[in-house]
């Protein structure tokens, strides 16, 4: 029997920070640079945690080439060939710390990922993403990779219920996507009738990796820089953009408007 439940859940739309005082003098004075240490791979990071999504049109090599020189985070999508992995590593060694090579859980997937990571070894993240984080298959294919590679950090999902964070935790993963069907361009909710207020799933899936000495990335929803910082605010470690990414000749896709600018010119 389905379950209701009637206790308020909220989006980024339904709230606002409210402002305290502050000894900065402007917004330029904050720094945004954050240190984590991961839970499975005890590996580090330091950056600003802002990833741009692995989205065939988002997570680009050449998204990656502009975002790493501000420290700043791409999830390469799963598209792109090992030759072409090669040559990319090959010229642009410095973009590899802030790159995380993404994969499906079919074993075609599996195959292209440990070849990835085989032949460009300073490479250290791996981003598993399904719509559907509630499987016993991906728990379990989470739990392969880990046992794969021990040393890699894991970002997995997407999920939006902190019981579904701490497995997948436990299973492997350090870094837990939280966001069903808040993305611009996502048909989950309207095609399946499965989703989670956005606000509310990072704050209860927060309080529960962080229990764990977990991690979590606010997965879809941004609109507006606003909406970063009330995901920020939420509890997120990490928050990944795809729409707001998207514009830009740093992406994939065929260019509509070449008014558009690029992000070289930020």
């Amino acid at each position: 029997m389905p379950h209701i439940d009637n206790d308020v859940k909220l989006d980024f739309k339904d709230v606002l920070l409210r402002p305290k005082r502050s000894t900065l003098k402007s917004r330029s004075e904050v720094d945004l640079t954050r240190s984590f240490s991961f839970r499975n791979s005890k590996q580090m990071y330091t950056g600003i945690p802002i990833i741009a999504a692995n989205m065939d049109t988002v997570g680009t090599f050449e998204m990656a080439k502009v975002l790493s020189k501000f420290s700043l985070f791409t999830a390469v999508h799963k598209h792109y060939s090992l030759e072409q992995w090669k040559e990319f590593a090959s010229q642009n060694p410095d973009c590899l710390e802030h790159l995380a090579a993404s994969s499906g859980t079919g074993s075609s997937d599996f195959e292209q990922l440990e070849q990835i990571l085989e032949a460009i070894p300073q490479m250290k993240y791996i981003c598993l993403d399904v719509a559907n984080g509630y499987s016993e298959h991906f728990v379990e294919f989470v739990k392969d990779v880990r046992k794969r590679f021990p040393g890699h950090t894991i970002m997995a999902g997407n999920v939006v219920t902190g019981e579904m964070v701490e497995e997948l935790i436990l299973s492997g993963a350090d870094i837990i996507k939280v966001g069903i069907g808040p993305g611009s361009v996502c048909t989950t909710r309207k095609k399946t009738g499965v989703g989670y207020p956005q606000l509310s799933a990072v704050m209860e899936c927060a309080d529960a990796a962080h229990g764990l000495k977990g991690h979590i990335i606010s997965d879809g929803g941004c609109s507006s820089p606003g909406d970063v910082a009330k995901a920020f605010g939420a509890g997120a470690d990490f928050v990944m953009l795809g729409g707001m990414l998207a514009g830009h000749s740093e992406s994939g896709g065929e260019q509509v408007n070449p008014a558009f600018s690029d992000l070289s010119q930020i």
